[in-house]
Formats: structure tokens, C-alpha cells, sequence
């Protein structure tokens, strides 16, 4: 069992903090670490839901129901007199550990609330607690609970659920391990990110498949993980090998990351040195700013987690910063990995910007909080196209290790542009006229000169033709590029970004 949240929680009981407050699914872990809490505070454990009242839960044994305890009301006054019986290996009627799933949509009762305040009152000079779990939970202050923070599943915890599941199956039909040190360990990484029972589906699933857990399963976990976070919808993500992308020009960005790696190596720990923060890209559009965040997790070889704010945002009240938080949580979890935040100013606008009862502001402080105090090895890589709708509070030096300008693609940056989307499309670069066509395509961005190859490639299928110089040349001088269409924005953007940022290229 994890010592940290035993740790936390235990301290928080034993320090009089008689209403803890957990927004979680994961009511069965919240009992488990309670039950340790209880076994070393000597203290005895109770769980109620509305369906079976009060229930005793003594470690190991079956549960004792307490009669007239189903509802709130009578739950609080069961409680106020001992429970029926005493609360504690010592004796001390009154006092225990009280897990109460779902209780928060009983705090609309008056009378509920004036009993739950009363026994609080009493609790806050005993060590005794009442935890209420739920999804979401909007607790009135004048309960004055502590609101604890349930981490993801250590790598302790997942150790441990599957040599439970392991054994478990095993009751019913007998499944091999065929996992060496290694390969635990990449299968541990593998569902790190996880809720406990989530991870326990997976490694089930894949166990039974074929009554064999094996190195062989790996990709499969990672598939299901990706199955898993994508229906959560906060997170999208990209193991390490998942990417073939290349990238041209960026110079001074690939040397800087290059250089930055280091910050993950074992030395660097040992000299108390803290992993890289993070990166913000910001530039013109479609000059490769998004593939820049796929580049670096592919060279580090980390898990790339895709972070889109505009699935943040909920219609409730308070919901999008926990959302948030959820999501930087998973991050942590999953570290060392990179999270990239694409189109930040989408997500953080600043108050002038934004009409939405000061949502945007709080998640921007949300993140600033997060970003500022983050301890494991999450590199954040955050683009930007428009700097006005940026807070400038983060561009502050120190917010992020690096800001990089990424402007619009010199003569050989196209020229490389070119034939990686050539190459890529099963064509000879080398049979074309490049220099002609990297002269025609000037003020074109990365992503006009990809679209121009593409649309070529039609046209010569249309025509029953190999593609060829002449039939790209042709697409290139139909596009109109964003530098001609939006040339006094991006003469801002230009004029801004040359004396602050450093640059990409």
C-alpha cells in the first residue's frame, strides 16, 4: 500500500481535521488506504451508502451492518452515539473512521447539515474523521472539510493489483507469467496514468487473452490505455514509437532540446537538478509549431500527451479546473512524459478577451499554480499563434525554460519542406527542379507547401500523369499564402516576437 496517501491521510485524521472531502471515482482504493490508516491508528473502520447503511469493516473479516443507519439523518445519529458499540481497538466510544460514498448530494437538508456540523465539532478534538467521497463535490464552508487530492496509482500500488489479479485468475484458470525485470517494469510504465481499476481491466484483459502475461502484451496495454484516455476525453496520447514525423528548419530549437535531455538523466538528479519545464512555441500558423511537440517526445523516446483546453471547459461551475487538474494529475502520473498544449491562447485568454464568468482566469491561474510547482518530469511544450490573447503574465521569464519565434520557412528550410513531403508521398525529390520551386514558394509556410504537394498529387491522378515539376510549380502559384493574406499580422507578429523571443530557425 502507497505510504504517501497513508501518510497524508493518517496525519490529516490524526491532526483533528474531522470533515475530509474526496473527489474520486475510486471508492474502493479510498477504503483501502483507510482501512491501513485505521489498522495503524488503532482506530475502527466504517463505509456507508445509502443502499446498506453503516457498515463495520473489520481488516480481514466480514462486515458488520448498524441497524437503523441507511439514511443520512439516522447514519449521523448512529454515529453520534458510538455506533452501537465502541469505535476503537482501545475502547473510545465515539470515535473511528467514517468513509461515507456519496454523501455530498445529502448536504441539501438542513437538519443534515446542523448534525454533520455538530458531530464535526465533536470529531475536531478526537482523532476521528468523516471522509466523503463523490465525482464532484461542492461541500457548504461552514463545514470547514479539507479537500485531499487522491494521486494516481503509484507504481507501488500497481505492483501490487497485479499480483492480486494474477492471483485472482489463477483461482479459475491457471494463467503464466513469463515477465522478466524489464519487461514488469515497461508494463508498470505501461499503465501508469491509470485509475486503479482501469488498470486492473487491462492487465486482466490481457491475461485472459491468452492465460499468458507476457512482454508481448505490451502493446496491447499501451492500445488500451489509448482507448481508456481518449473516452476520458481530457487526454490524447502518443506512445514513443508512434511517430515518423520530420520537421525542417528549427535549428536552434533542436539544438536547445538536444542540450535539454540531460535534465532527465540520472546525473542530473544526482546533482539536484530539476528536469526541464517546459517550452512555449509561438509563430506564424502552420509552420510547424504543433510538430515541433511530436518531434521532441520521438527524440526523448516519452510518451506524448496531447492536452486540447477546449475540452476543458465545462458548463458547471467550478468543473473545468478540476478538469484541469485531472488532466495535469494524469500527466504526473505518466512521467517523464511531454504534454503538449496546442493553441494555448484558446484556453487561457485573459479577462478583456473572454466572457465566460472568469473561467478562463481561474484555469490560467490553475495552470500558472501547476506549472510553477510541478515536481515530476512533465515537459510542457505550448504553442501559440496569437500573442494579444495570451496572458502576458505568461510570458514572464521563468515560466518556461525557453520561448522560440517560429516564423515562416527560409529558401533552405523549404527546400528540405519539400522533399520530406515528396519523399513521404512515395516521390523522387531528386527528380524534381527544388531550387525553381523553393524560389516560386517564398513567404509559404510548412503547412501551404504540404497542402500545394498534395493537391498536386490529385491534379496529376486526374490527368493520368506522374507528377512532375511542372504540375507542382502550377499548384504553388495558385496558393495565396497566409504572408499575403494576413502580411500586416504577421508584420506584428514579426515585429514583436524578434526583440523578446529567441529564434526557432
Amino acid at each position: 500500500m502507497p505510504t504517501t496517501s497513508v501518510h497524508d491521510l493518517k496525519t490529516l485524521i490524526l491532526s483533528f481535521h474531522a470533515v475530509i472531502a474526496i473527489e474520486t471515482l475510486e471508492e474502493q482504493r479510498v477504503a483501502d488506504l483507510l482501512q491501513v490508516v485505521a489498522r495503524e491508528t488503532g482506530l475502527r473502520f466504517y463505509d456507508w451508502t445509502i443502499t446498506q447503511g453503516l457498515v463495520r469493516r473489520p481488516e480481514g473479516q466480514a462486515g458488520e451492518a448498524i441497524a437503523n443507519s441507511s439514511g443520512p439523518l439516522e447514519l449521523l445519529n448512529s454515529i453520534a452515539a458510538g455506533a452501537g458499540q465502541g469505535n476503537s481497538s482501545q475502547g473510545n466510544s465515539g470515535t473511528g473512521i467514517f468513509l461515507l460514498k456519496d454523501f455530498g448530494k445529502h448536504l441539501k437538508d438542513p437538519t443534515v447539515i446542523r448534525k454533520l456540523r455538530e458531530l464535526s465539532q465533536r470529531f475536531s478534538q478526537t482523532p476521528s474523521a468523516l471522509v466523503i467521497t463523490g465525482s464532484s463535490l461542492e461541500l457548504s464552508d461552514e463545514l470547514e472539510a479539507v479537500y485531499y487530492t487522491l494521486e494516481m496509482p503509484t507504481r507501488d500500488e500497481l505492483y501490487e493489483m497485479l499480483q492480486a489479479v494474477v492471483r485472482s485468475l489463477n483461482t479459475q484458470q491457471k494463467i503464466k507469467i513469463d515477465l522478466d525485470a524489464q519487461a514488469l517494469g515497461e508494463i508498470l510504465k505501461a499503465l501508469q496514468g491509470m485509475t486503479l481499476n482501469q488498470a486492473r481491466q487491462i492487465i486482466a484483459y490481457a491475461a485472459l487473452t491468452d492465460n499468458r502475461l507476457s512482454r508481448e502484451d505490451i502493446e496491447d496495454i499501451q492500445a488500451r490505455k489509448i482507448k481508456f484516455l481518449q473516452e476520458g476525453g481530457l487526454l490524447e496520447y502518443y506512445p514513443p514509437q508512434d511517430n515518423s514525423s520530420e520537421i525542417g528548419g528549427f535549428s536552434n530549437l533542436k539544438a536547445w532540446v538536444k542540450r535539454a535531455q540531460v535534465g532527465f538523466s540520472a546525473e542530473a538528479q544526482s546533482l539536484n537538478l530539476t528536469p526541464p519545464k517546459g517550452i512555449l512555441i509561438v509563430g506564424v500558423q502552420g509552420c510547424g509549431k504543433s510538430l515541433a511537440a511530436k518531434i521532441i517526445a520521438r527524440d526523448w523516446q516519452l510518451p506524448l500527451l496531447k492536452l486540447d483546453a477546449g475540452r476543458l471547459y465545462d458548463k458547471y461551475v467550478g468543473e473545468s479546473e478540476k478538469n484541469l487538474r485531472r488532466a495535469t494529475a494524469m500527466a504526473a502520473a505518466m512521467a517523464p512524459a511531454v504534454l503538449w498544449l496546442d493553441e494555448l491562447e484558446k484556453g487561457f485568454s485573459p479577462p478583456s478577451e473572454s466572457n465566460d464568468g472568469g473561467t478562463s482566469q481561474r484555469m490560467f491561474g490553475t495552470f500558472l499554480t501547476w506549472l510553477q510547482e510541478k515536481k515530476e518530469a512533465v515537459f510542457v511544450v505550448a504553442t501559440a499563434n496569437d500573442l494579444s490573447k495570451l496572458p502576458p503574465e505568461l510570458m514572464r521569464k521563468g515560466r518556461f525554460d525557453e520561448i522560440f519565434f517560429v516564423d515562416l520557412p527560409d529558401a533552405a528550410a523549404r527546400k528540405v519542406i519539400f522533399e520530406i513531403h515528396l519523399d513521404r508521398r512515395k516521390q523522387d525529390s531528386s527528380q524534381f527542379d527544388l531550387q525553381l520551386l523553393v524560389n516560386q514558394s517564398a513567404g509559404f509556410s510548412g503547412a501551404e507547401i504540404e497542402q500545394a504537394v498534395v493537391a498536386a498529387l490529385y491534379r496529376a491522378l486526374h490527368l493520368n500523369l506522374p507528377l512532375n515539376t511542372a504540375i507542382l510549380q502550377e499548384e504553388v502559384n495558385s496558393t495565396v499564402p497566409l504572408s499575403v493574406s494576413c502580411r500586416e499580422d504577421i508584420e506584428a507578429l514579426r515585429a514583436f516576437a524578434q526583440e523578446r523571443f529567441v529564434s526557432a530557425e
